[in-house]
């Protein structure tokens, strides 16, 4: 039993520390000011891998910028940075994950362009989520449905697969838009009709007059 002198005695109680921002938070609050980077790799008929390039914006989804290439390195993939914000155009914040390949002269290029980086922990790829879903989009909807010939070939398919996602592809984050806003077309614009994409691998439907 303790007395309740013993317990006047004892220090007030630390006021709680507030918390900071969950990372989903800080990805909610600066929507419209960051990017993703990601590579992942896509093996050929003669075993040879290609590595893919992507640069995401987080606002609508939109891929800033994409790039095929047998050997990754610093130099090649700050150079996509640059070649993905032209001018004044580049985020606030990029968010990447810890790969070695973005070494020293990758750094610096970015922050000479103003770009605040925001690094994922080790082994989290949940923390990159918008790029992740864009990568399994892309392997699951077009290319593994497909032989990849080499880097010109992969670099053609990627190129009919982001048209197709930028002005096709429904999203539900976007409320069933796509990251290109489509148009609505009324019943007079005349009948639907079928579109292919990707090769014949993919559809998208459209109003035109007869």
């Amino acid at each position: 039993m303790i007395s309740e002198r013993e317990v006047s005695r004892l220090p007030p109680p630390r006021p709680p520390t507030p918390h900071s921002q969950s990372w989903r938070t800080f990805l909610d609050n600066h929507l419209g000011s960051l990017a993703s980077i990601d590579f992942f790799t896509v093996p050929n008929p003669t075993f040879h891998v290609l590595y893919v390039f992507l640069v995401l914006a987080h606002d609508r989804r939109r891929v800033l910028h994409f790039n095929v290439t047998e050997r990754p390195g610093a130099a090649w993939t700050a150079q996509q940075i640059i070649e993905a914000f032209p001018e004044d155009t580049a985020t606030k914040y990029m968010v990447r994950d810890r790969d070695g390949i973005y070494g020293d002269q990758f750094r610096r290029r970015v922050s000479g362009i103003g770009i605040n980086e925001v690094l994922t922990a080790p082994r989290s790829p949940w923390q990159n989520p918008y790029a992740e879903r864009l990568v399994g989009s892309v392997r699951r909807k077009c290319l593994d449905h497909m032989i990849v010939l080499g880097e010109q070939h992969l670099r053609r398919i990627l190129t009919a697969y982001s048209s197709y996602y930028h002005k096709s592809r429904t999203h539900l984050s976007l409320h069933k838009n796509a990251p290109e806003t489509r148009a609505v077309h009324p019943p007079s614009m005349g009948a639907i009709v079928e579109i292919p994409d990707v090769g014949g691998l993919h559809h998208h439907y459209e109003r035109r007059a007869a």
